[in-house]
């Protein structure tokens, strides 16, 4: 009887320690679960939980549920969040070298911003952000963005003059629009579909697949197809998190995040080719043909941003990629 009553004490105390070692993370982001970067954050949590043979698992707190981009970057730098997949906009208020990859018509397609992202550019920025209190993973994808409005089609930068255009929090972006004639309003994308609502601003700037993944045909008559910036992701970790992890377990964190790029990616893809469709099928009218060269010279300005603190040397090596 002892060595029956001994032998389950034994396994309840190997089950406590097998459930005390499994450990999971949050993942915040931006999206709704089902959109480009819930199937990256899903791919995360899939690839870590593969990797470690189940002793780390995951779950998301999409759509925004912990704050904006700039509230879940700050609290991956105090330890309150794990991870989080953001566009770069925020992040040039923390490591403003990343600013160069916000710069309006700087990459000629998707084939030359990936290969920039993957090769040694990409790799420099990351451990930029490695020494700002941050963790750098890798590099995903939003896509090249448009502009959407309730008001009128945009097919010249007249068109945009006196617009109430929301932006990132970011003073490229923000420079580049007040130069084509926009009026741009910084706001939490969080809070970007009521302010669409309300008119208190006529329209956004996106990639398709967050005009599509927010349904903001709901809120808006036109899209401009001018692919005015192409918009990086960046997957982050909180130094707290990573830190305390063995070599091994980081090894896993950054293949993890590789397959996080290529899940969004692969969704980012899909979504250029069958977008457009989408958004007409949902009672947009879509613009697609438009001379990108006026609004290009308009938008230079806005390098000076970049260019007067960091000099000129990133964006020649980024137009110098082939």
């Amino acid at each position: 009887m002892n060595h029956i009553i001994t032998g389950l004490a034994a396994a309840a105390v190997l089950a406590a320690g097998a459930a005390q070692a499994q450990q999971s993370i949050v993942i915040g982001h931006s999206l709704s679960p089902t959109s480009h970067y819930g199937l990256g954050a899903q791919a995360f949590i899939d690839t870590l939980e593969e990797l470690s043979g189940g002793e780390w698992t995951g779950e998301q707190a999409p759509a925004g549920q912990l704050g904006g981009e700039r509230d879940m970057i700050e609290g991956l730098q105090i330890g309150s969040l794990d991870v989080v997949i953001t566009s770069t906009g925020p992040l040039g208020n923390f490591v403003p070298e990343v600013y160069a990859l916000d710069l309006p018509f700087l990459f000629r397609d998707y084939d030359h911003a990936r290969k920039v992202l993957d090769g040694e550019i990409g790799q420099e920025l990351l451990a930029r952000i490695d020494e700002n209190n941050l963790v750098g993973l890798g590099w995903s994808e939003n896509g090249f963005r448009h502009v959407t409005n309730s008001q009128r089609p945009v097919e010249t930068p007249e068109d945009l003059q006196g617009l109430k255009l929301r932006t990132m929090e970011n003073r490229v972006h923000m420079e580049a629009f007040e130069d084509m004639g926009a009026a741009p309003t910084p706001m939490a994308f969080p809070e970007l579909f009521t302010a669409l609502q309300q008119g208190v601003v006529d329209g956004q700037e996106n990639p398709i697949t967050v005009i599509s993944a927010s349904k903001f045909w709901e809120v808006q008559d036109y899209a401009s197809l001018t692919g005015h910036v192409y918009s990086p992701v960046a997957i982050l970790a909180s130094p707290i998190l990573f830190d305390g992890l063995s070599d091994e377990e980081k090894g896993w964190f950054r293949e993890a995040a590789k397959a996080s790029a290529a899940a969004t990616r692969a969704e980012v893809n899909r979504l250029e080719d069958e977008g457009v469709a989408l958004l007409r099928e949902n009672g947009m009218e879509v613009i697609t043909d438009i001379d990108k060269a006026p609004f290009a010279e308009l938008a230079q300005e806005a390098y000076k941003v970049y260019t007067d603190e960091h000099g000129t040397e990133m964006v020649e090596r980024i137009q110098a990629v082939e």
